[in-house]
This record gives C-alpha cells, structure tokens and sequence, in this order.
C-alpha cells in the first residue's frame, strides 16, 4: 500500500483535461531533476538520498541514538528550519501524545527562535537532569541555534564537567569547514555530515532529521523504506498519469494560474501539525521568489473550522484547500450510551470517534467545494515510519517539480538573508 492522491473535487473549477495538458511541462521538470538540468542542480542530493543511503550509516546513526538514549534523561535538538521541523514533524506524528510526560529521554528544542523567556525556563528545566545535545547547523553561526548552542552547552560542561559533555554532544554540520565542525573537531564531538549537495528543508531524510528521530525510538529503516518506494513511484520514468508527484504539482500550479494563490494544508488529525509546518517551510521558502509563488497556510481541524472556517467558506477566493487525511486510526475508541440523553449524543452510541471525524472531514470537503475552494485529498494509509517516509518523499519530489513549472529556482532562498542583513546592522555587528 502507499498514500493516494485524488484531485476529482478539482475538476468543478479546472477540467481535468486542462490538468492532464500540462502533463509534458510536469515530465519536463522531473526529467530536469534526474538529470541536472534545471535550476540548483547542485542542491539535488535528496533526489535519491533514500535508495542510496548505507546499512553502515544506518547503523553508526542507531548506535550513537542508543548511546544518548542511555546516559540521557532529556536530549535537547538545536536547530532551525529544516535542522529541526523534519525531525520534529516525524517525531511528533509518531509519538504518543502524552509522551512528554512520561517518555525518556524527552526530546526538546532550542534554536528555531530567539526567546529569553524560552531559553531561561528551558535552562531551568534542565537543571538537575542528565541532558544531551545534539546542534544541527551547517555553518555554526546562524544566530538562533549559535546562541542557544553557546548557552547549553556551558550549562553542561558546568553541570558534568567538560570531558563528559563532549561525550553528550553531537555535532551535525559541514564536512570540513565552519565554526561548528572546528570545534567539533576540537572538542572531539561525535560528528554526522550534511550534504553539502542537500539543503535544509530538504534534509530530513539526513541525519539532520534522523539522528533525532532515532533518538526519540522511532525506526528510521522502515521511515527510509517508506521514502525508498515513493522514491521509485515518483520518478522521471513513471508517466505523469501515473506519478502523484507530478500531478500534484501540476494540479497547484493550474489553480495558482486561475487565480488561487493561496494553498490551505488541512488536516484531521492533531499528530500533523508539524507535518504542516515542515511542509509550510520546503514549499514556502522553495517557491516564494521573483514575486510569485503560492502562499502556504495550514489549519488543523476539526479545531479551526471553529476560527478559520468561516474565512475558508466565505472569505476571499483565491484559496484551494490540500487534505491530510489518515485511513486508519492507530486505536479503537466508541461512543457509549447514557440512559439520561442530556448531551443528545445517543445518536452517536456504538460509533467509533474516528468514524465521527471521517464524517467531518467529508462534511468539510463538501461543504468547501460547494463554497468555491477546490480540494486535493492525500490519503495515507495509516500513521507510521513507513508511510510517513512515503509522504515527506512525494512532497519533496512535488516541490521540485513544482519550482520549474513556477520557473523559479527551488532550492535557494536568498530572501531570507534580507532579516539578517538588517539585524547584524542594528546589533552593530563586526563588519556589518
């Protein structure tokens, strides 16, 4: 089984023939992916990063995650963007939802964001406990994770000694260059490579994201084989009716060109959101340039039909709406019966709550579609490692795809140098 894609509910506001027309430009992008020939074709590294990743890495990044599993209570994840949502996105899907309070270690962030109070509290929490580090940055002197990385790690030389932290800290960065693997190199940290053919957003398949992910417990062999076979579903030998890659990407841009600019990633079950939010980012920072591209948005339901429902039904229509829906539900909860029917949930008694939420989630789609927000359905088959890897494949290779339909460049992102510029000038740093 792999996930399915289902772009019937789009066919009211483009016909489906005008989709398929664009079937040479989509087989275009994707062949210019496999062969190099498109725009940062040297960022192309995750393209078969699946098939071509060893048992030996395989094994060097379980054992480290094994090691840090055992000395640690909590193991604190510093990164941003990509050095940290693909982890977190598969982390927080696989996880139960009360994990943190009862799961060790106990996987936290620092360095996606510059908050004192954050920092102050998370130094408290960690007071007394026996932590780890692993500091994911390319180049070691973003500002975000540098600042956090500088903070906690003085907290755990002073906490252990600085022999034993060097044990606890694992470095992912440049294979040879950057403030980060010199020290590395110093300290005599354990060290795992980012491509430098892979870029952040596209790095979860890494061991940006699945050192992390292995530490949480989850298997990163049967995430990569997820990727593995969606890797070989979407490839530029598979012929576009067949390659839900290609169809997605060349469904978004049909509507972008009818004039819906803005792509609503919703789905019905909390244990996506951070889904939502890797996919915010490697469409988002993948496509937004030259003025154009879609602007990605994300709502989780039931609970937001309940805030931005109502704009999704009768706000402005520039909208199409993408849905996450999960088929099968990890455990079996029914509604009982009650002999006093105060609540009026009798109708209900006997019903699985999934059952309930499917009837939502159709509900919604029909109710979006009749008010003028075309629907694209991704169903996966079941929460797992395996279809997870299926799902952040197909997205990444739809990016790609995606990026040269839009005629921009999809794995740069120059915009986001314009905040730094600016800070470092206020901050009146050296040079600047």
């Amino acid at each position: 089984m792999k996930i399915t894609l289902d772009i019937s509910k789009v066919f009211d506001f483009i016909p489906e023939k005008q989709i398929f027309e664009r079937a040479t430009a989509a087989e275009s992008a994707n062949i210019a992916l496999e062969n190099g020939t498109g725009k940062g074709n040297d960022f192309l590294g995750w393209l078969h990063l699946p098939s071509s990743i060893t048992e030996a890495v395989l094994n060097e990044i379980q054992k480290t995650a094994d090691d840090l599993r055992s000395k640690c209570e909590v193991v604190v994840i510093i990164g941003i963007g990509g050095s940290y949502l693909g982890a977190k996105a598969v982390i927080d899907a696989l996880s139960g939802s009360f994990d943190n309070w009862t799961k060790k270690p106990l996987i936290v962030y620092a360095g996606h964001q510059i908050g004192e109070d954050y920092l102050h509290e998370l130094s408290e929490f960690l007071n007394g406990k026996s932590f780890g580090i692993i500091n994911i940055s390319k180049s070691g002197t973003t500002t975000e994770p540098a600042l956090a990385f500088r903070l906690l790690r003085m907290q755990l030389e002073n906490a252990v000694g600085i022999a034993e932290a060097q044990k606890r800290i694992i470095a992912i960065t440049d294979k040879s260059r950057g403030a980060l693997r010199t020290l590395a190199t110093q300290e005599g940290y354990k060290t795992f490579v980012i491509p430098d053919d892979v870029g952040g957003r596209f790095s979860v398949l890494t061991p940006v994201g699945l050192l992390p992910i292995a530490v949480a417990g989850i298997d990163i062999r049967q995430l990569i084989a997820g990727a593995v076979k969606m890797e070989k579903a979407t490839g530029a030998a598979v012929p576009f009716a067949q390659n839900p890659a290609a169809i997605y990407a060349a469904t978004r841009n049909e509507l972008y060109k009818q004039g819906k600019k803005i792509e609503i990633l919703a789905n019905f079950n909390p244990k996506l959101h951070y889904v939502a939010e890797w996919w915010k980012q490697l469409f988002g920072e993948s496509e937004g340039k030259e003025n154009k591209g879609i602007f990605n948005a994300s709502v989780d339901f039931t609970t937001d039909l309940h805030s931005m429902g109502q704009w999704i039904q009768e706000g402005e229509r520039t909208i199409f709406e993408t849905v996450l829906s999960v088929a099968k539900s990890r455990f079996i909860v029914e509604v009982s019966g009650a002999k006093t029917d105060m609540d009026g949930l009798n109708y209900l008694a006997g019903k699985r709550i999934d059952y309930i939420n499917k009837m939502a989630e159709l509900g919604t789609q029909q109710a979006h579609v009749a008010g003028g927000v075309p629907n694209i359905r991704i169903e996966i088959p079941e929460l797992n490692e395996f279809y997870l890897g299926q799902l952040l494949y197909f997205f990444e290779r739809a990016c790609g795809i995606s990026g040269y339909l839009l005629g921009v460049n999809p794995f740069d992102q120059p915009g986001v140098e314009a905040y730094k510029k600016n800070m470092f000038a206020l901050l009146k740093k050296p040079e600047c």
